[in-house]
């Protein structure tokens, strides 16, 4: 199965699309084949899903006939890509399609506290191809050696936009000090892509007779969960102290 794994959406619907290598004994015996397009939330640890309760959110679920081709369907030319395919994998590769609709959730990962293990949480999109039997549909139960996982990303594009320079400035007072400590922060841009360093110029002036031994800089992630009741989760991510 080949699939471009990142999806970037500007506006509207993305579309996915790949293609499918089936063997010939699974044409031979005329066996089913259908894709399905999984998008989910999940909101608890893996280890916490007891007696049928499940801290997991369907988003997304999509199925696509693969083979045999079904002509209810809805069918499109090929893509570069697929075309590409089609020329390299021959005869026995067949096209698929999915539309992720607009405003859907992009893919997120919200960074596992100290001491959790198992799956993060967060929102995850996985393609899934499975082999059935020529009467069969894709909510059998099917073989383990029946079927394909991919894991796929839906990205969402924020084009670079000239912004202030976002600042921060607190003022700190001390009992028996007649002075202020105070404190600005700034960034050089407002807006970071994955892999990018973030620099921070931090000044301070200090007019206490306190002394500042130490200085500490934290990026905290925030996230905003909307289910039965919303709540904030938080958790830092990276930090450096000064000596």
């Amino acid at each position: 199965m080949e699939d471009r794994r990142h999806r970037i959406l500007e506006w509207g619907c993305v579309c996915s699309d790949g293609m499918v290598l089936v063997d010939e004994e699974t044409v031979r015996e005329g066996r089913r084949v259908t894709a399905t397009l999984l998008a989910a939330f999940r909101y608890g640890r893996e280890d916490l899903d007891v007696l049928g309760l499940t801290f997991r959110k369907d988003l997304i679920s999509q199925q696509y006939q693969v083979f045999p081709p079904n002509p209810s369907q809805t069918t499109r030319p090929l893509t570069r890509l697929q075309e590409r395919l089609k020329r390299k994998l021959g005869d026995l590769a067949f096209p698929f399609w999915f539309e992720v609709p607009p405003r859907s959730a992009s893919s997120v990962t919200l960074q596992p506290a100290p001491g959790d293990t198992g799956k993060p949480c967060g929102v995850d999109y996985e393609l899934k191809t499975i082999v059935g039997t020529p009467d069969s549909n894709a909510s059998d139960r099917q073989r383990r050696n029946s079927s394909v996982r991919l894991a796929i990303r839906k990205l969402t594009y924020a084009p670079w936009e000239a912004r202030p320079q976002p600042t921060a400035d607190v003022s700190k007072d001390f009992m028996m000090s007649a002075g202020l400590l105070h404190m600005e922060a700034s960034l050089d841009k407002e807006m970071y892509y994955h892999g990018e360093s973030i620099a921070v110029n931090v000044h301070l002036q200090n007019n206490s007779n306190k002394s500042v031994k130490k200085l500490k800089v934290s990026v905290v992630q925030i996230a905003d969960i909307c289910l039965f009741t919303t709540a904030s989760y938080t958790c830092e991510v990276a930090r450096v102290e000064s000596a």
